[in-house]
């Protein structure tokens, strides 16, 4: 899968910004492991002040010595009690930490003696220290335990810390890594999706005056508004829409020089032949005469098709040319181009005495007069050329409202052998002939009549005519909105 350029970006300036915040949480959790190691030190530490923080009082309450508490006789109810007299550092530590923080002080049989009762009974066998973790009121406590001999005897000294790093650490991350990085990184993305759609507008402009550009299309494109860094591409397209350009243009003179080159030999040639078919007939009868007149007859209607082919396709390359760029449109009167054409085809159709009628009413479009006009010539020539003799073709343009709006269109109808729903694709490619067919014809006609419906935006639509006979050719445009004066 390719990315396009603005996600490419995207995805390399923020796979940095992601990296740094997978490396905070790691360096948050090694300064974790170390905070964690410092706090079992400081427990450590602690734990002998501790016990030294023990003294043996009178029922008074006054501190005795060591050598006052031997001289105590038990019997005599004069028994002392414990009390604690914190050393500066243990007390700085519980009032640091008052709520997370704990102590015990136990006899060597694991009995408690002061501090909280939560504390787990834990026994050292020896005076090394033993650290262990508690939960206790959804907190959980660090704990060092470790037996010391005091004034007061032998004792089990325990310190607890909740503060530990270690254990509160997801919490931790969470809410001072994870959900601030998270918070600059969606800002991050912000800010760099705005930058990089800014920085790239040239490059959108530039795309989007390359879309709306015709194919036909092939000036210079303006590389002085383009970023530095895409005006040698620029350039290497200015080259290549030169050469192209050229070889188009060359192509075009050489299409337009030759159609105009054979139109005008096979005019002459075609009045010639014509002149010497009207001399052959006036000269008599006879079978030399006749085989003369049969063979002048020929020789025209190959002249007559030579010329309407050179015709159609010159009609169909300016279809293309249409097609393929946007010349500006006019607006035609239907009406009246159906009666231009009724009209040039009226002595054609009373030759094979056909009923050629006209059935319309006021219908306007924007589109190209010409063309429309070469799309009706070929439409009705068609129908002339092909229906019986007797036979009847109506030309019908009108105008309606449509599921869009107000719609004009055409129609033409006759009562000929029609064509097949199999075929009716097929008539429309060029140069196709439905098999069997009769009369003179190149199988353009249609071909140049559909290119030039889809130069307007419209398709021809082919049905069988009235009592299912013949054909119906329709096709239907968008009316026009203005009110200007038709061409």
């Amino acid at each position: 899968m390719i990315w396009g350029l603005q996600r490419r970006l995207l995805v390399l300036l923020m796979l940095p910004l992601g990296l740094v915040g997978l490396a905070s949480v790691f360096f948050h959790y090694q300064s974790a492991g170390t905070a964690a190691l410092q706090q079992d030190q400081q427990l450590l530490h602690l734990v002998p002040l501790l016990a030294d923080s023990v003294v043996v009082t009178r029922n008074d309450g006054r501190r005795l010595t060591p050598s006052q508490i031997d001289a105590i006789d038990v019997g005599s109810g004069n028994a002392p009690g414990l009390a604690l007299l914190l050393a500066p550092p243990v007390e700085e530590f519980l009032k640091e930490r008052e709520g997370v923080a704990a102590y015990g002080i136990l006899d060597a049989s694991g009995r408690l003696l002061l501090g909280e009762a939560w504390l787990p009974t834990v026994l050292p066998f020896t005076e090394d220290a033993e650290f262990l973790s508690v939960v206790e009121g959804g907190i959980t406590y660090r704990v060092v335990a470790q037996r010391s001999s005091s004034t007061a005897g032998e004792l089990i000294v325990m310190l607890a810390d909740g503060s530990d790093a270690r254990q509160n650490w997801l919490e931790t991350v969470l809410l001072r890594v994870l959900l601030p990085n998270l918070l600059l990184l969606l800002l991050a993305a912000a800010a760099v999706t705005w930058a990089v759609a800014r920085a790239l507008r040239p490059l959108i402009d530039l795309k989007q005056a390359v879309e709306r550009r015709s194919p036909r299309d092939l000036s210079p494109i303006d590389a002085d508004s383009a970023p530095v860094e895409v005006r040698p591409l620029l350039s290497s397209l200015n080259r290549l829409f030169e050469l192209v350009n050229a070889q188009s243009e060359a192509q075009r003179r050489f299409v337009a020089d030759a159609a105009h080159q054979l139109r005008t030999p096979l005019a002459g040639l075609q009045a010639q032949v014509e002149a010497w078919a009207q001399a052959a007939r006036s000269m008599g009868s006879g079978d030399l005469l006749s085989l003369r007149v049969e063979q002048v007859q020929r020789l025209r209607d190959a002249t007559r098709r030579t010329s309407q082919l050179a015709n159609q396709l010159l009609a169909l390359s300016r279809a293309d040319a249409v097609s393929a760029d946007a010349q500006p449109l006019q607006q035609v009167d239907l009406q009246e181009l159906c009666e231009n054409i009724l009209a040039l085809y009226l002595d054609a159709a009373a030759e094979k005495h056909m009923d050629l009628g006209l059935e319309s009413a006021p219908a306007q479009t924007r589109g190209h007069a010409w063309l429309l006009r070469e799309l009706l010539i070929n439409l009705v020539d068609n129908a002339v050329k092909y229906t019986p003799e007797g036979g009847r073709i109506t030309l019908r343009c009108g105008q309606e409202a449509g599921a869009g709006g107000t719609v004009s269109w055409i129609e033409v109808e006759d009562d000929g052998p029609g064509i097949p729903a199999g075929e009716q694709g097929r008539v429309l490619q060029r140069f196709y002939r439905l098999p069997g067919s009769q009369g003179e014809g190149n199988g353009l006609g249609l071909a140049i009549a559909d290119e030039i419906a889809r130069a307007h935006h419209t398709q021809m639509q082919l049905s069988a005519g009235a009592l299912g006979r013949g054909l119906r050719v329709r096709l239907v445009f968008a009316a026009p909105r203005s009110t200007l004066p038709p061409t």
